[in-house]
């Protein structure tokens, strides 16, 4: 596929470069018979080679000239649909993995997307901003920590696999890119998601502060501020530490007891 002129309303960077597209599909690894789901295959970089392994295919592409490209491929099912609005635990009775280069503009809520059908995904295998990335992977004590990180953990085991040069684009993008794999972590905490998103928020609304400045009147509207150190700051805490709070409010309010 050529011809096409990259848009700049849909983010549209085309990988080309060839080591990186086999690097990317070493790292699936799509095997025959899996569900694969390729975001935004744009002019099909990986969707070649991914088809070649697994030999089926269902791409989601927003731009209705590549779509209408894409269709031309019989061994492609093709979505032509806004990814932010597909709903992937609605593809099929098996567990899909998902791919894509994302849109960089948008790829933080593609991703909180795809968390709420993280039950139905077996892995992701997305390229991102690299600055992304080490928000997604960042631990404790990193300046790069904070509320992505902790949504991410919660839910998934983050991998960065490697970086990606502007070169290896076309047209290349003013940023460096990786690629980073995700899987649904074994174990979760049956945390409350609108919760702890609030929790975090206000944890990391003024990293410089001490979390007493920004948690503490949170908390004592919900429960006693003595059942957290909260002379710390927010990149300070650990994932598990803010998951174990958010259960001790989530009993605390929902046994209506006013805060000690």
């Amino acid at each position: 596929m050529s011809g096409h002129q990259a848009r700049k309303r849909f983010g549209q960077h085309f990988l080309t470069d060839r080591f990186v597209i086999d690097a990317i599909v070493d790292a699936i690894d799509p095997q025959p018979g899996e569900f694969l789901v390729e975001i935004g295959p744009g002019l099909g970089a990986l969707t070649q080679p991914l088809l070649e392994r697994s030999g089926r295919l269902t791409v989601i592409e927003l731009d209705r000239d590549l779509a209408k490209r894409l269709r031309s491929n019989p061994s492609l099912d093709v979505i032509e649909a806004d990814a932010l609005k597909v709903d992937f635990a609605a593809f099929a009775a098996q567990r899909i993995r998902v791919v894509g280069n994302l849109p960089y503009n948008i790829s933080t809520p593609i991703l909180f997307h795809l968390l709420d059908s993280i039950d139905s995904i077996v892995d992701l295998h997305v390229m991102l901003q690299r600055e992304v990335v080490e928000r997604m992977a960042a631990s404790p004590g990193s300046k790069v920590y904070g509320r992505l990180s902790v949504m991410l953990q919660w839910r998934c085991d983050i991998e960065a696999l490697f970086d990606v040069e502007p070169e290896s684009f076309d047209p290349p993008p003013r940023v460096r890119s990786a690629v980073v794999r995700i899987r649904p972590a074994a174990r979760r905490p049956p945390v409350d998601a609108a919760l702890l998103q609030e929790l975090v928020g206000v944890a990391f609304s003024q990293r410089r502060k001490l979390l007493r400045n920004t948690l503490g009147p949170w908390l004592a509207e919900r429960t006693s501020p003595e059942v957290f150190d909260l002379q710390r700051r927010a990149e300070e805490v650990s994932v598990d530490d803010y998951l174990r709070l958010c259960l001790r409010v989530q009993a605390d309010m929902s046994a209506g007891r006013p805060p000690a």
